[in-house]
C-alpha cells in the first residue's frame, strides 16, 4: 500500500536545547529496501534532513535547535507506491515537556507532609503537582501554589498512617504538557494522641463480700489510636464517700481484666495510651450490687422470651423506653465454654430491634443475649432472650413410664422432657405415632404419615410441649399395634428407629353381652329341665277350690251352685267388726 499520511505528529523539548518530534508508523506491507522511508526537514528546505528517524512503534527525530526559537518543519514518508507529508509549526518555547522530578524527599507531623523535590531545567518556570494515595485507595492531586517552587505540603492527613506519593512538573507558562511521574515515595505520619473513647463493658459476678467485675474494652471504628497503643490504664473509685481511686496497667495485647469490688457503687475509667498521650476516658458506673440485676426503673420479674434465628443472625427485639441514652446487648460466641468469649453491641436511643451477627455462631447452639439500658453510663438489665441461629432435632425421644390400654385406646404417660442449655432446639410439642402390625392405620382423628420405607402410620400432634399424656382412641381389640412418641422442635425430629409394641384386649363389654345372651338362658333351661317338678310347683302352684274344703262338705245350706257356710259353725280364733253399719248388715 502507499504511504498514509503520519499520523500524531508534534514536536517538543525538554531542556531547550534538543527538539524531538514524534509521530506513529503506519503499516505499508512492504519490507526490505521497499519499506517507507522517513524525512524531517525544515519545511522551506525539504532537501536537507534536520534528522534520522528511528522507528520502532513509534517514530522519532532529534535534532540541536541553536537560537532558533521558532519552526516550520516537515516529516516525509516514502516508498515505491507513493508519498505523504505531515507539517507542524511551533515555538519551541511553547512545547516544554520537563522531565520527571527526582530526589523526592518529606518531612511529616503527624496530620502533614511537606514534600521536596529537584529537576534538571532551570530555564523555564515549573509548576508542579502532588498526587497522594490514601490507605483505602483513594488518590487525592494537590497542586503548588508558587511557580517554580519545589515544595508542596499537604494537610489533614491522619496520624501514623501510611500515604503514597508522587510529582510531577508543567511549565507554569505556555503549558505544554505534564512531566512523567517521578518515583512513588511511601511515608508514615507521625503518632498523635488518640481520639474517640474506647468502647468497654463487664460483666459482675457475685462474690463473698462482694463482686468481681470483669471488665473488657475494644476499639471502635470511631476510635482512633493515632500511634500504636503500649499500654491501658483501668481506674476504679468508690462513688459514695469519694476514695482515693485505685489503678492498674496493662500492656496493649490485653483486652480484658477481673478487679474486685465491694457492694457499693463505683466509677470505673479506662483510657488507652500511645507513644504520645492518653486517650480519653471511657467510664462505667456500677451500681449498689442490690440495683445490679435488674433495672431500677422497673418493678417487674425478668422473663426470658425465645427468638428466631435469620439467615443473617439471631433477630432481637425489645420495647423501648425513653429514658436511656443507649442499649447494649451481650451474648456469648461460645456459651458452653469457660470464658465464653463475652460480646456485647451498643445501640442509639431510637433503636428498638437488631440482628445479631457473629461467626462463631453455629446451628443447634443456645445463645443467651441481654439487654441493657443505660444512662449517664449506668447500664440496667431490660430483658433476656434466647435462641437458636437455627434449630436441630431433639437428641433424645420422650422416655414413655406407663402405658394404659383398653380394647379400643392406649394411654401413654412419658417423662418431663429436659429443656436446659444443651438442647438443639426449643421442644415445641410432641407427635404420637401408631400403626397396626397388619394392614395400614386409619384410625379416626389421626394424619397419615409415610415412612422412608412407604409404611404407613396414624399421627398425632400434641402442641403442648408441658403436655406428659395422651389416649389414642378408636384401636381394634385384640389387635398388635406398633406405638412410638417423638418430641419436635422448630428444626423438626429425628427419624422414628425405634417402636413399641401392644396388645390390646379382648372386648369385656362384648363378653358380658354373649354371657347374658347365650350362658345364662342356656344355664337356667338346665336347670328348669332338672328341676322341672319343682319349678312347675314353685312357678305354678296348684290353687286349692273351697268346692273342695272338708269345711264346706255339709249340704244344709246352698244358694245357687255354691255352698254357704254359717258363721256359728267355726270357732274363729279372732272377730274383726269393720263398722257399726257393716256389722248391723251381717
Amino acid at each position: 500500500e502507499p504511504p498514509d499520511t503520519p499520523k500524531d505528529f508534534s514536536c517538543q523539548t525538554q531542556d531547550m536545547k534538543r527538539v524531538t518530534c514524534t509521530w506513529r508508523k503506519e503499516e505499508t506491507y512492504l519490507y526490505g529496501k521497499n519499506s517507507p522511508q522517513y524525512t524531517l526537514s525544515k519545511t522551506s528546505s525539504q532537501k536537507m534532513a534536520l534528522c534520522k528517524a528511528s522507528c520502532s512503534k513509534q517514530c522519532s527525530c532529534s535534532w540541536d535547535i541553536g537560537q532558533q526559537w521558532i519552526w516550520n518543519v516537515t516529516v516525509t514518508v516514502e516508498n515505491p507506491l507513493g508519498k505523504k507529508t505531515a507539517t507542524d509549526v511551533f515555538d519551541v518555547k511553547h512545547r516544554m515537556y520537563p522531565t520527571a522530578p527526582f530526589q523526592v524527599w518529606e518531612d511529616c507531623t503527624d496530620t502533614e507532609m511537606t514534600l521536596h523535590w529537584n529537576y534538571k531545567i532551570t530555564e523555564v518556570e515549573l509548576f508542579c503537582q502532588t498526587e497522594v494515595v490514601q490507605p483505602d485507595g483513594k488518590v487525592e492531586l494537590h497542586n503548588s501554589s508558587v511557580a517554580d517552587s519545589r515544595r508542596v505540603t499537604v494537610h489533614g492527613l491522619r496520624p501514623h498512617t501510611e500515604y503514597t506519593a508522587r510529582v510531577r512538573c508543567g511549565a507554569a507558562r505556555h503549558f505544554w504538557r505534564w512531566s512523567e511521574w517521578s518515583q512513588p515515595l511511601t511515608t508514615r505520619t507521625k503518632e498523635g494522641t488518640p481520639s474517640g473513647k474506647l468502647d468497654i463493658w463487664r460483666e459482675i459476678t457475685p462474690v463473698l463480700g462482694g463482686r468481681n467485675v470483669t471488665l473488657f474494652w475494644k476499639q471502635t471504628p470511631s476510635f482512633q489510636a493515632n500511634g500504636k497503643i503500649v499500654l491501658y490504664e483501668v481506674t476504679w473509685e468508690k462513688i459514695e464517700d469519694g476514695s482515693q481511686p485505685e489503678s492498674i496497667f496493662f500492656s496493649s495485647v490485653c483486652n480484658s481484666t477481673r478487679i474486685f469490688i465491694d457492694n457499693h457503687s463505683y466509677r470505673i475509667r479506662v483510657m488507652a495510651k500511645n507513644n504520645v498521650n492518653f486517650s480519653l476516658p471511657s467510664i462505667l458506673i456500677i451500681s449498689r450490687a442490690t440495683d445490679n440485676s435488674r433495672s431500677i426503673f422497673s418493678t417487674e420479674e425478668l422473663k426470658e422470651g425465645q427468638v428466631n434465628g435469620t439467615d443473617d443472625g439471631i433477630f432481637l427485639s425489645w420495647e423501648p423506653r425513653s429514658i436511656y441514652d443507649s442499649y447494649i446487648i451481650d451474648w456469648c460466641n461460645f456459651p458452653r465454654l469457660k470464658p465464653c468469649d463475652l460480646q456485647w453491641k451498643r445501640f442509639g436511643p431510637n433503636i428498638s430491634s437488631a440482628v445479631i451477627s457473629s461467626a462463631a455462631f453455629v446451628p443447634g447452639v443456645r445463645y443467651k443475649f441481654h439487654i441493657y439500658g443505660s444512662v449517664a453510663n449506668r447500664a440496667s438489665l431490660l430483658e433476656e432472650k434466647i435462641g437458636y441461629l437455627k434449630e436441630l432435632p431433639p437428641r433424645l425421644d420422650p422416655i414413655v413410664r406407663k402405658v394404659d390400654l383398653t380394647y379400643n385406646s392406649v394411654t401413654l404417660s412419658w417423662d418431663s422432657y429436659l429443656t436446659n442449655e444443651s438442647e438443639p432446639g426449643f421442644v415445641r410439642g410432641y407427635h404420637v405415632y401408631v400403626s397396626p402390625i397388619q394392614g395400614n392405620c386409619n384410625l379416626k382423628g389421626s394424619k397419615k404419615h409415610i415412612l422412608s420405607d412407604e409404611s404407613e402410620l396414624c399421627k398425632y400432634t400434641i402442641e403442648n410441649p408441658e403436655e406428659k399424656r395422651y389416649t389414642v382412641k378408636h384401636l381394634m381389640p385384640n389387635t398388635k399395634y406398633k406405638i412410638v412418641v417423638k418430641a419436635f422442635t422448630g428444626g423438626g425430629e429425628t427419624p422414628i428407629v425405634n417402636f413399641r409394641y401392644i396388645d390390646t384386649p379382648y372386648n369385656s363389654n362384648m363378653l358380658y353381652f354373649i354371657f347374658l345372651l347365650v350362658i345364662v338362658p342356656t344355664l337356667v333351661a338346665a336347670i328348669c329341665h332338672w328341676k322341672m317338678k319343682w319349678v312347675k310347683e314353685w312357678c305354678c302352684p296348684v290353687i286349692p277350690s273351697p268346692n273342695k274344703s272338708k269345711v264346706l262338705s255339709f249340704k244344709e245350706f246352698k244358694i245357687d251352685s255354691e255352698k254357704v257356710l254359717k258363721i256359728n259353725d267355726c270357732l274363729p280364733d279372732m272377730l274383726a267388726m269393720d263398722s257399726n253399719a257393716e256389722a248391723h248388715k251381717l
